[in-house]
């Protein structure tokens, strides 16, 4: 087992980037966020990627960008033989994460790992036995709860501001029928979109409300062919839509549609209704501000931040990277989303070297990945299903093909996560 990371007696991590395309270069400019920031606290050692041109364009500007060039793999055995990589920050399609992940936390490192943190219950729960088994660190790259105004929305239920919570209501409807980011993002067995952005969503549900308790819905493909910039078709096998209700353990209902597609206007709501009061939520990654509505008026932004005091405190590295207010405050997209995967990073750099539980761990990607597949085993059962259901196996027709291709069907596959947060 390797055992480079007892890194709580390290001053810095060994980091290795593991995917150097789109998603790959959008973290490489969260570590430069933070290098700026001077809170960069790894080294970024190697990187890997199978297309050796890709990896060594991701070398060439690490070097620009953080002084150093770091080494390229592009055999995942080399990044295993690796003795100087500690950590491994994951950014491949999901359908390679568990094939990737499972062997780097049984040699001891760390691992943070996009969303979805797997395409299957079986793929996370893998994860998860691996880094259990290991000790190992397993964080989920979630950012859009990074932000201020999601800070500001989940304080704004815990102070109690709108009462007892009962409806939260979450739309993102209209589209046109281009690819949404990657041709991949639309194929069942790679990971659809509705999946990949279903997770960010039901993150959020369960940062706002708590544990989903159990979900009823389904997915559809809106679009069945999806055209690339080039024109290209893309014949869809997996869903590009989500429609959920869920209900949270401690009974808040909350009604879902994502539906990228459809020409004509793009609806965006995301509110929380309670007792006391509404609150509406602005789109993820802007400057838009926090609104509460009470019998008494309106309050929102700085004001509400008041009203707020201790129960809402950004820390010093969001306040570094997102300004005061957590926003970016109206900076170009590419810095905001730099600064929102670099509060990421960092929670996953500190909780390595400190000891501390990362606030995505592997079980908390887990959930938001059982919370869509809930969904879709609700179609195929035509009933509600309880998200324990979803992660114990209980419940997995859906998941069943998937499997198979990844190669985790059969009587010795890993069941039974726990099925609350930790």
């Amino acid at each position: 087992m390797h055992s480079v990371n007892d890194g709580r007696q390290a001053s810095r991590l060994p980091l290795c980037l593991v995917g150097c395309g789109g998603m790959g270069r959008r973290h490489l400019s969260g570590y430069a966020a933070l290098s700026r920031a001077g809170l960069w606290r790894a080294d970024l050692v190697a990187v890997f990627d199978v297309r050796r041109e890709a990896a060594e364009a991701v070398a060439d500007d690490a070097e620009r960008l953080l002084g150093n060039r770091p080494r390229v793999h592009t055999e995942f055995a080399a990044v295993l033989d690796d003795d100087d990589i500690a950590a491994l920050d994951v950014v491949t399609d999901p359908s390679t994460h568990h094939a990737i992940a499972v062997p780097a936390l049984e040699s001891g490192r760390h691992i943070l790992c996009e969303k979805p943190l797997g395409l299957t219950i079986r793929a996370c729960q893998a994860m998860l036995d691996a880094a259990r088994s290991s000790g190992a660190v397993l964080a989920t790259a979630e950012n859009y709860r990074r932000g201020g105004p999601n800070r500001m929305a989940r304080a704004v239920v815990k102070a109690g501001l709108l009462g007892r919570p009962y409806l939260m209501v979450q739309q993102l409807v209209g589209g046109t029928d281009r690819v949404v980011i990657t041709p991949w993002r639309h194929r069942k067995q790679r990971g659809t979109i509705a999946l990949d952005m279903g997770v960010h969503l039901t993150d959020l549900v369960e940062f706002y409300l708590g544990p989903i308790a159990s979900a009823y819905g389904r997915g559809l493909i809106a679009e069945p062919v999806r055209r690339t910039a080039d024109g290209e078709p893309v014949e869809a096998t997996g869903e590009d839509s989500l429609l959920g209700q869920f209900r949270t353990v401690s009974g808040v209902e909350v009604q879902l549609a994502y539906l990228p597609a459809g020409p004509g206007h793009r609806y965006v709501q995301r509110t929380i209704h309670g007792s006391a009061g509404s609150m509406a939520i602005p789109p993820d990654r802007t400057d838009g501000e926090v609104e509460l509505r009470r019998a008494d008026g309106v309050v929102r932004g700085r004001e509400l931040a008041a009203e707020l005091g201790e129960a809402f405190v950004l820390d010093d590295t969001t306040v570094a990277l997102l300004g005061p207010d957590g926003t970016g405050g109206g900076a170009p997209f590419a810095e905001v989303d730099a600064g929102y995967l670099g509060v990421e990073i960092a929670d996953f750099v500190s909780a390595v070297l400190d000891g501390h539980p990362p606030e995505v761990d592997g079980l908390a990607g887990t959930r938001a990945v059982a919370a869509v597949l809930a969904v879709l085993e609700s179609a195929a059962l035509d009933r509600s299903v309880r998200l324990d259901d979803v992660l114990t196996g209980a419940v997995r027709s859906y998941q069943d093909d998937i499997d198979e291709v990844l190669g985790l069907a059969g009587p010795g596959a890993s069941e039974g996560t726990e099925a609350r947060p930790a």
